[in-house]
């Protein structure tokens, strides 16, 4: 991680622009104010240059990482300039007071690092203001004054979680030799522009040692035994020409052992899930009235991935995305049916020939299949929720380099310079629960904080004698070309915008690192564009009917932006700014070249993103920390109300001035 701090651009290069909500006050971010004690606070401030992430106490580790993520949140929500002199200026009339805040690096594409925020005035002996009461504090000013007693609650949670999984990494570093599952488990940090990113509301501290893949937890499957009378589903899937059903597929991973009755289904649930439904009373009448059977945890472990709720083992033939309702950033991961539906509509679409035209442009791209599922119809024809399962074709190996792009460029611990004592427990030596108060024992041995991204790269600069910026220059030129190229071109033939943020894009890499393909997960992350509504019903007709995904072209638009643009491609360019492996006013002009190419050269697409990304002075990108504040459930309601989305500058369009 960067240890200096230095502007990646000059602050006329602001990321300004009209906030969603024109009331917020604005940041004085351009002059360095006094401080209570003459000038000494401010070279404090200035002198704040030691990564905390990198701190022996990983209490104060995981304080930092969520500090930092609600000065991004608040920075990039209320449009907010660099500073001139390298102290963030950030006023709290609500409160009377104001943060003074050590800029570390500030990123044209909104990965800043920070130092600690302290209050204005504040004696010079005063601590650094803490995550709950930043988030409090930052709450206050939100519009409507909105209670922030909720925010303050997860982003304590997240912090906890996060000490306690960044302790464990310390202990245990190394990963396994399924390149796919060390992936999925490497989010320690979580998303760098979420306020809390690793808030699990309703997760137990023993039940979090099970569930959690930043602590590379495990758990067989409850079963479920359901009469055919209740039961609903659909597949797309085949096996060498054949249609295989979903209660087929589910049997099989089940195993024979499993004493199922004749003609019954077995439905797979998570453990955690299993113990919420038993009270609920839909759930209790079908148990009661003999239609579901408890069949108890049965067969081997399944690993959860990044997103908790869906989960992976290998060798069997799929993964499950399970319904979970515990609330995870800002949702309840309970499946819906219109989701349920898209997965697999999606796959029948792709075979009705679209997979081979796409195949043909990028044979090295590809969406991970969601083509059956399984849940429970009540018996006055309602969906019970919480009992749907998606059937994910599983096309990873270990011994095949498939790393989701959030996980590759997430920071986490690289080991200890020195080993641990033989006597010192770690996570899986642990036999109870986390404890109530974080350990606050430093360990001075921890290693620093690295992502794989940065390993990566360093790793080619040594083989090949080149600098580490050309290297992650060509390595971004490369993933543009696999990855994005894809992505814009069924948006282009077929009007299909994925919902492609780092999270859900899979990176395939050479036995050296480079990009070489790509894949898409999420069977809840399409958008049909309206005007394609005709050529789409072609290809397969009734498409959407039950889906659900149809939408105008301005919300496509404006998701496909935030998605692949912002949260995505910008996002992999402020990872490479912040820690340190390239300039990221280079990557911005080189991502810019590339989109002239998409939209104007030989090889010209008709997706409208490249000129919008290009002409548009500023793009809608969705607001984590607003959206937190107003307690929107990202899964419930129309698509284009599900979130708070504000308005920035465009870095692209700034490149191109």
């Amino acid at each position: 991680m960067n240890a200096n701090p230095a502007p990646d651009h000059p602050p006329h290069l602001s990321v300004r622009g009209r906030s969603a909500v024109p009331s917020l006050s604005v940041a004085e971010p351009c002059t360095v104010p006094r401080q209570k004690g003459g000038s000494h606070g401010t070279e404090r401030l200035r002198g704040a240059t030691a990564d905390l992430l990198d701190h022996p106490d990983s209490w104060i580790a995981a304080q930092a990482a969520a500090t930092e993520n609600l000065l991004r949140c608040w920075v990039r929500e209320l449009n907010l300039t660099a500073p001139a002199h390298g102290v963030l200026h950030i006023p709290l009339p609500a409160s009377a007071t104001a943060l003074l805040v050590a800029v570390r690096y500030w990123s044209a594409t909104g990965w800043h690092r920070f130092g600690p925020p302290y209050l204005e005035g504040a004696p010079e002996t005063a601590p650094p203001v803490d995550a709950v009461t930043l988030a409090a504090l930052l709450g206050r000013e939100a519009p409507g004054h909105t209670d922030t007693t909720d925010l303050a609650g997860r982003v304590a949670d997240s912090v906890r979680r996060t000490s306690f999984f960044v302790t464990d990494r310390r202990h245990r570093p190394e990963d396994g030799p399924d390149t796919f599952l060390a992936g999925e488990q490497a989010l320690l940090l979580g998303h760098p522009l979420h306020p809390t990113p690793k808030s699990r509301e309703g997760l137990s501290d023993t039940e979090s040692d099970r569930y959690s893949p930043e602590l590379r937890g495990s758990f067989p499957l409850h079963w479920l035994a359901v009469a055919p009378s209740v039961l609903a589903g659909d597949s797309a899937w085949t096996e060498r020409g054949r249609a295989v059903p979903a209660p087929q597929l589910t049997a099989r991973l089940a195993g024979t052992t499993l004493p199922l009755p004749d003609g019954w289904a077995a439905l797979p649930l998570h453990p955690w899930q299993m113990r919420e439904l038993t009270p609920r009373p839909d759930v209790a009448d079908l148990f009661d009235s003999g239609l579901l059977h408890d069949m108890g945890a049965h067969g081997p472990a399944w690993f959860p991935t990044s997103s908790v709720r869906t989960l992976y083992r290998s060798g069997a033939v799929a993964m499950l995305k399970l319904s979970l309702g515990l609330r995870i950033t800002n949702s309840r991961r309970e499946n819906l049916r219109k989701e349920l539906h898209r997965g697999v509509e999606v796959h029948r679409l792709l075979r009705s020939g679209l997979a081979e035209q796409w195949q043909t442009a990028h044979p090295g791209f590809d969406i991970v299949r969601d083509p059956a599922w399984l849940g429970v119809t009540g018996t006055d024809g309602q969906a019970v929720a919480g009992l749907d399962v998606m059937i994910r074709h599983n096309p990873f190996t270990s011994d095949v380099a498939a790393i989701c792009v959030a996980g590759l460029v997430s920071p986490r611990p690289t080991g200890h310079t020195t080993d641990r004592p033989h006597d010192q427990p770690t996570a899986r030596d642990r036999t109870g629960p986390l404890p109530a108060t974080p350990g606050r024992t430093p360990d001075p041995s921890a290693g620093p904080m690295r992502s794989r991204l940065g390993e990566i790269i360093t790793r080619l600069a040594g083989r090949t004698g080149r600098p580490r910026g050309a290297v992650a220059t060509e390595w971004f030129l490369r993933y543009l070309h696999h990855v994005v190229r894809p992505v814009l071109w069924l948006d282009s033939e077929a009007g299909i915008a994925l919902e492609a943020h780092q999270q859900n894009t899979l990176l395939m890499l050479d036995h050296d690192g480079w990009p070489i393909g790509g894949r898409y997960r999420d069977n809840q992350g399409y958008y049909f564009r309206e005007s394609r509504r005709a050529e789409l019903d072609r290809r397969l007709p009734g498409i959407g009917e039950q889906s659900d995904t149809f939408v105008a072209d301005a919300v496509a638009d404006e998701r496909f932006a935030y998605y692949l643009a912002i949260n995505n491609v910008l996002g992999l360019i402020g990872a490479f700014g912040s820690q340190r492996l390239a300039d990221e006013r280079l990557l911005i002009a080189a991502f810019r070249r590339f989109l002239t190419d998409a939209a104007t050269g030989p090889t010209r697409l008709r997706s409208s993103l490249p000129p919008l990304l290009l002409d548009s002075p500023v793009l809608r990108c969705k607001a984590n920390l607003l959206t937190r504040l107003h307690g929107l459930d990202e899964l419930v309601g129309p698509v284009d109300t599900q979130s708070v989305y504000v308005t920035l500058t465009n870095p692209l369009h700034l490149c191109g001035t």
